[in-house]
């Protein structure tokens, strides 16, 4: 919920010091996975969803979202890529704006519906952000559609926070409980593009997930995959409070963009409350609270080994080649990053 260029950080230890009127960084340690690039853009967000059809419905009714491809898959490959014996999955592209996500419905084998008592500084929440030109327009759209509040109305986040001031944000529910955001930017914060006056929905920002230590998540992220840190906001008061729904809510929040582009991600680590509960080591790519982040890399070996050299963990027995042409890769890995939160890196 922010979009501010920070001093560029050293996360091997210490800071880049930025001259003025001058673009340059000079960093003391330089990763050399951060170097590699090993995410080169992030090409769609993959949402798990129980009932296809229901969720077709809401996303391209309800929301604008339109339908690019529609397919099945299953096989031994596509098993070991998800972890999960035996999967057979309908997963359905859409598109809004430029972005995509992908919504998949396992026909089999079905997983665990997310726990009704879930919050937002659980650690397996995530979320996508979709860019309004109106917010009171697009909530107004909504509640004509009686969607599930997740915030109890829009806020606009105070003028105190040069990072976060001004913009205007509101979370609800899909039909299976997953979170989604509006975002509207005043003038002069995020995009070019989000300055837009129509349509009403013009794409999505960012997805963002909730991270128990922010340092921990950008070895993975930033040193061993290559992205970027866009945007740094420290975000709390009642306006975030009413947002999150999460009393006492005080986050750090960390924006970071691949080199090619693409939905953006966002950490969310709440430093207030610390009552948020690990994600279940037992999930599973089939259980609705899992998502995972579609990214492109040119090598699916060596993103496995940086995913793992830095603190990630791998849901598929390395990169599995064979896909088939219904998903485009010739080869791709499936990974958890510290807290559980799904990277799906395609070698095409």
């Amino acid at each position: 919920m922010m979009r501010s260029i920070p001093t560029p950080r050293n996360h091997a230890g210490g800071h880049c010091a930025v001259l003025a009127g001058l673009v340059l960084a000079l960093c003391l340690v330089v990763p050399t996975h951060a170097l590699a690039q090993v995410a080169r853009s992030v090409d769609s967000v993959a949402i798990t969803v129980s009932d296809m059809n229901r969720a077709l419905y809401f996303y391209t009714k309800v929301l604008p979202f339109q339908v690019e491809a529609d397919d099945e898959v299953a096989g031994d490959g596509y098993a070991h890529l998800l972890g999960v014996f035996g999967a057979r999955t309908r997963v359905v592209r859409l598109r809004l704006g430029d972005e995509h996500i992908e919504l998949v419905d396992f026909l089999a084998p079905e997983g665990r519906p997310i726990p009704v008592d879930s919050h937002s500084n659980d650690h397996w929440f995530q979320h996508i952000a979709i860019v309004v030109s109106d917010m009171d327009e697009a909530y107004a759209h909504l509640r004509e559609h009686h969607v599930t509040h997740a915030s109890t109305g829009p806020q606009v986040l105070p003028d105190w926070n040069p990072n976060a001031g001004g913009i205007a944000a509101f979370y609800f529910r899909d039909p299976d409980g997953n979170t989604l955001e509006i975002l509207d930017f005043p003038p002069g914060k995020g995009q070019p593009r989000w300055q837009s006056t129509e349509p009403l929905f013009l794409g999505i920002d960012h997805t963002a997930i909730v991270v128990g230590d922010t340092d921990a998540s950008l070895r993975l992220w930033h040193d061993a995959l290559g992205f970027q840190v866009v945007g740094e906001s420290e975000n709390y008061g009642p306006e975030q409070e009413h947002l999150n729904n999460v009393y006492g809510a005080r986050l750090r929040i960390t924006a970071l963009k691949a080199s090619g582009g693409g939905i953006g991600v966002e950490f969310l680590e709440y430093l207030a409350p610390s009552t948020g509960r690990p994600t279940p080591v037992d999930t599973q790519a089939n259980d609705l609270w899992h998502w995972h982040v579609n990214v492109a890399t040119g090598d699916a070996d060596a993103a496995a080994t940086a995913v793992r050299q830095s603190g990630g963990h791998w849901v598929s027995p390395g990169a599995i080649a064979g896909l088939g042409s219904t998903l485009g890769y010739r080869a791709a890995i499936l990974a958890l990053d510290v807290d559980g939160h799904g990277i799906l890196l395609g070698q095409r």
